[in-house]
């Protein structure tokens, strides 16, 4: 008798739908379909001229790339503090920036340093999937609080302080993914207080700033010395498949993120880490593309009520219309899949942000081209009418 070895349940969490609806539309397009890509969070353009050169010509010189220390190269450290004090006047020691494997190693190492298993951090409904999968296989609890156009989708004060138990973080989003909506100074601040007075982890996900369109996005390293801070070069930088992100890290954390980066992960790619310092050189390249998503978030805002899709969340900043389609349906998922089969055009289900009310919303990326977008709005006026 042979006795099956063990599986683990840290594996045991939902899948990342919008993946999911990615391989439905790659198997559209092997068949020789055509797609409209408006379902996955990633900018259709690629990264700056600046750091293409540089990663060009070190794959072409004697450097072997080795390993870098596991908190990043100094030069990018010191480019990323010199951004926190040009673009929003904090001043941030060299010592706190961490340099991650994405936005996505930056979650993993920062919870693995901040909670320990059976703690609860709470978190806007909806809001990015990986926060509640990543928790969940690292044994902490995700605390779901649920939001909607009354609280613009985002956690209040309020809320945390109706739940019956107690948490150890709380993670905010501005801009928020799936919705876009963004926190005011005042609004980060109070829950900044009520994190500071209760002794709870403030988690701030960045990864959307730059990518506003009136209001200009506050940093939590600005208000709460203790927080954790992540960003990404994947949103404004356009550098999504050079898996880089980075954290401000507070002091007390600085050591326990240190070693679990070196035993996890050794360190960020080294070549994408050297040539990202030249992103901060391209500004102006970088916000020629948010005027783009600015047309094609206006587009859209106009557009989508014509094929039925009249009730969105404030789109305050990132690339996304979070729409609620109850009027249409109650299974987005459903709905998703004929939409991609009809038009050809990819969006993803709610479910994905919002696993109890996700059914009545979907999710559209305007992140592509401004030619994609437009056919797009145009196919799903003409399949509304159909």
């Amino acid at each position: 008798m042979t006795i099956p070895p063990k599986v683990s349940k840290r594996g045991a969490i939902p899948p990342f739908f919008v993946m999911e609806v990615m391989r439905a539309a790659a198997e559209r397009e092997a068949a020789g379909g055509e797609v409209l890509h408006m379902e996955v969070g990633q900018p259709s353009t690629g990264a700056p001229r600046a750091v293409l050169d540089k990663a060009a010509a070190l794959m072409q010189g004697s450097d072997p790339l080795g390993y870098t220390g596991a908190l990043g190269i100094p030069p990018l450290r010191a480019a990323i503090a010199r951004w926190y004090q040009d673009r929003y006047g904090v001043a941030v020691p060299e010592s706190r920036v961490v340099v991650t494997t994405g936005s996505s190693g930056a979650f993993q190492l920062g919870f693995l340093a901040a909670f320990d298993p059976g703690d609860r951090v709470a978190m806007a409904s909806p809001s990015y999937p990986a926060y509640r999968h990543t928790l969940t296989a690292a044994g902490v609890i995700p605390v779901e609080l649920p939001t909607g156009p009354e609280h613009r989708f985002q956690p209040t004060v309020a809320l945390l302080e109706q739940l019956d138990e107690p948490v150890q973080g709380l993670i905010v989003a501005s801009p928020a993914n799936p919705t876009g909506t963004m926190l005011s100074r005042e609004e980060l601040t109070a829950l900044s207080d009520w994190c500071q007075a209760n002794g709870v982890r403030m988690v701030s996900d960045e990864i959307y700033h730059g990518l506003t369109y009136g209001t200009d996005a506050v940093t939590a390293a600005e208000i709460n010395p203790q927080a954790l801070v992540v960003n990404s070069f994947s949103k404004y930088f356009s550098m999504t498949g050079w898996r880089l992100g980075w954290m401000i890290v507070p002091d007390d954390l600085i050591r326990s993120v240190e070693c679990l980066a070196q035993n996890l992960f050794i360190s960020a790619p080294t070549i994408s880490q050297i040539a990202a310092v030249e992103a901060f050189t391209s500004t102006d390249e970088l916000e020629g593309h948010i005027a783009r998503y600015a047309r094609n978030r206006a587009l859209l805002l106009e557009e989508l009520p014509k094929a039925g899709f009249s009730n969105f969340a404030p789109a305050d900043g990132a690339f996304y219309i979070y729409a609620d389609v109850s009027a249409m349906t109650d299974d987005s998922e459903a709905l998703a899949k004929q939409i991609l089969e009809e038009t050809g055009i990819a969006c993803t289900p709610g479910i994905d942000f919002d696993p109890a009310r996700g059914r009545r919303f979907l999710r559209f990326s305007f992140a592509g081209s401004e030619e994609t977008i437009a056919e797009a709005a145009r196919r799903l006026i003409a399949w509304s009418q159909r």
